[in-house]
């Protein structure tokens, strides 16, 4: 990798009229180089450590990374706030390819796309309708909701009964009902466990906050990118967690035999330890190694 000083640019770009923010990582070169368009979890940000670590690398690699904020998250715009929408989301990433692959720094026949956890079952999702795309690198992909939460049956109809509120009050119009998006075993999140909150309370970010509105589960509960990925025409890498219990094992089977082409690595490790730096250092390697092989660099 390149010891010269990696430039992050800050730039927007508007997506269904909503002003979005992202930030370019490059190396100070004249030549025009491959981009990747990076896209994060479960209302994530893009200034989280992780993320900024991964543009990074690959711009360290002799990349381009293009990290955004979905709409409602962030530094983009968007009412109400953290809202995550899967339909919404979606034309961010492709408004995000749209305005990226003009820039001056970046090949426009050279894209590929990375996203994590929600944001890896949208790489693909995305891939399928865009044919701009080569490669898609989608980590502990979403492909649905694994059968086996964690929760107890109690705790299961509390957040049911956030959902079911919450989702009313959006039809409407009214203010969010939210909840954390992340928390301990027997707290009320979406995502409970004593190792995802361990996680988000090291991690050190202006913008992301520990809460959203529970109305995104009853877009998720119908969410498979697996259905779509029959139509993608990129080469893709599939990173997952043999210990993965919120994107688990039959749900990423499900969509690794669905794609045309695909090369997978397995890691022994769990969701969240994708995001912790002595793991994440050896999947962006593997990462690299993908990318350079499939532009033929």
């Amino acid at each position: 990798m390149s010891k010269e000083k990696v430039i992050s640019e800050r730039l927007e770009f508007k997506s269904s009229g909503t002003n979005c923010v992202g930030y370019l990582y490059h190396l100070e070169s004249h030549t025009l180089k491959p981009c990747i368009i990076m896209g994060s979890g479960f209302g994530g940000t893009q200034d989280t450590p992780s993320m900024i670590a991964v543009a990074t690398a690959f711009a360290q690699a002799g990349f381009c990374a293009f990290t955004f904020d979905y709409r409602s998250l962030g530094e983009s715009d968007g009412q109400p706030r953290q809202v995550v929408s899967i339909p919404g989301q979606q034309e961010d990433f492709l408004s995000a390819i749209r305005f990226i692959k003009k820039h001056s720094a970046v090949d426009e026949n050279r894209l590929a796309l990375w996203g994590s956890s929600l944001g890896g079952g949208h790489v693909i999702s995305v891939a399928s309708r865009s044919s701009d795309i080569s490669v898609v690198i989608a980590q502990i992909p979403f492909n649905g909701f694994p059968k086996k939460s964690g929760r107890s049956f109690w705790q299961t109809l509390r957040l049911l009964s956030a959902i079911r509120k919450d989702h009313k009050l959006g039809k409407k119009g009214l203010p969010p009902l939210y909840i954390p998006a992340v928390g301990n075993v027997g707290e009320l999140a979406v995502m409970v466990g004593s190792e995802a909150a361990k996680t988000i309370a090291a991690m050190k970010s202006k913008t992301w906050r520990n809460e959203v509105a529970p109305r995104a589960i009853v877009e998720m509960i119908k969410y498979k990118p697996s259905s779509m990925a029959s139509k993608v025409r990129a080469a893709v890498m599939i990173c997952y967690g043999e210990y993965d219990k919120e994107t688990q094992g039959p749900q990423t089977m499900e969509l690794i035999e669905s794609l045309p082409t695909v090369e997978v690595k397995s890691y022994p490790v769990t969701h969240f330890a994708f995001y912790e730096p002595s793991v994440r250092e050896g999947v962006i390697e593997d990462q690299i190694a993908f990318l350079i092989k499939s532009f033929s660099l």
